[in-house]
């Protein structure tokens, strides 16, 4: 089964409503068409209901999709209320007032919160830190988990890898890195990948000094402490972590070496660097950033994204909420 047909698979008769904040983008509203018509995903659309009904029925869709205008939502004053609850003193219930009526991020993420929804994407014309903020400030990560990190799912034909950290984490320390580690399982099983976790370096077990190979050492420890039942080595060079014969020669014994399918990089420089080397040299489809370890789903799109690109990662939110 194709990849994102298993995505598709997994939400017949769930019911998994999905927000999509910039419900007026022509991008966003071509993904919801297929969406519609491709799945059982509910995708609900902020923005005037009016112009986003012609626009969809000029494209033949009728049904299958919410509209929630910010302006006129019904239950808006509790969200007010549940967002200076969430935030603790630091907004006024003016400020929060204001937060929602202006920011349509912000009142995506509180539906979420708030359980109307089970999931967001945005950032088809907002920054990544537009996104992810009002993310960490009210859905938090998860319990034990001090950073949320950015995953790709790396796909080229059957084949399918995770990059991680590649979007959030600019040089994590060892305890993080340990994190996106286990944190990139999740990600990895949700696309039916067996997780063999590289921690990927300069060097392979000792061939090279420096203090971003002792980080990645200690990092690899702490990932085995924290999950010792999960396969996880390192320092390991991509060569090693990737090719079989080149792991005989660098790392004998290893249980990941040459088959390792969870890359953790040790910095985002390396990270995005790579997934864009095997994007455009590699012929591999990259897909994400899937943000990990937050307590309910929130996902970031490129501003270059395509209707294509929302689509995938609309069908990622939801199966991330059933995981959830």
């Amino acid at each position: 089964m194709k990849i994102f047909d298993l995505l598709k698979s997994n939400l017949e008769k769930k019911n998994v409503r999905v927000v999509l904040p910039e419900g007026e983008e022509p991008r966003i509203l071509q993904a919801t068409k297929r969406l519609v018509n491709e799945t059982e995903l509910i995708p609900v659309l902020l923005g005037d209901p009016q112009k986003i009904k012609i626009y969809l029925e000029i494209e033949g869709v009728t049904s299958g999709y919410e509209v929630i205008d910010p302006s006129t939502y019904p239950e808006f004053e509790e969200m007010v209320a549940a967002l200076v609850e969430r935030r603790k003193g630091k907004l006024s219930e003016d400020d929060a007032r204001k937060l929602l009526q202006n920011d349509v991020n912000y009142f995506g993420v509180m539906l979420v919160y708030m359980g109307v929804v089970q999931g967001m994407v945005s950032g088809a014309i907002h920054s990544t830190a537009d996104t992810v903020r009002p993310a960490l400030q009210i859905i938090k990560t998860q319990p034990g988990i001090s950073r949320t990190s950015g995953a790709f799912v790396m796909v080229r034909g059957d084949e399918r890898y995770i990059f991680s950290d590649c979007a959030i984490n600019i040089n994590p320390e060892a305890e993080v890195l340990a994190e996106i580690a286990v944190n990139s399982v999740s990600t990895a099983k949700m696309f039916a990948i067996e997780p063999k976790i590289a921690m990927l370096s300069y060097s392979t077990k000792g061939s090279g000094a420096g203090p971003e190979v002792d980080k990645v050492v200690k990092a690899t420890e702490i990932a085995q402490t924290l999950r010792p039942e999960l396969e996880i080595d390192g320092e390991l060079q991509f060569d090693a972590a990737f090719v079989p014969e080149t792991a005989a020669l660098k790392a004998p014994g290893s249980k990941v070496a040459g088959q390792a399918t969870i890359f953790v990089f040790p910095s985002i420089e390396a990270g995005n660097i790579g997934y864009k080397l095997a994007e455009r040299l590699g012929g591999f489809a990259a897909v994400g950033p899937i943000l990990q370890g937050l307590n309910k789903p929130v996902n970031d799109l490129s501003r270059g994204c395509n209707a294509d690109d929302v689509y995938k990662l609309a069908l990622i939110t939801a199966n991330q909420a059933l995981q959830h």
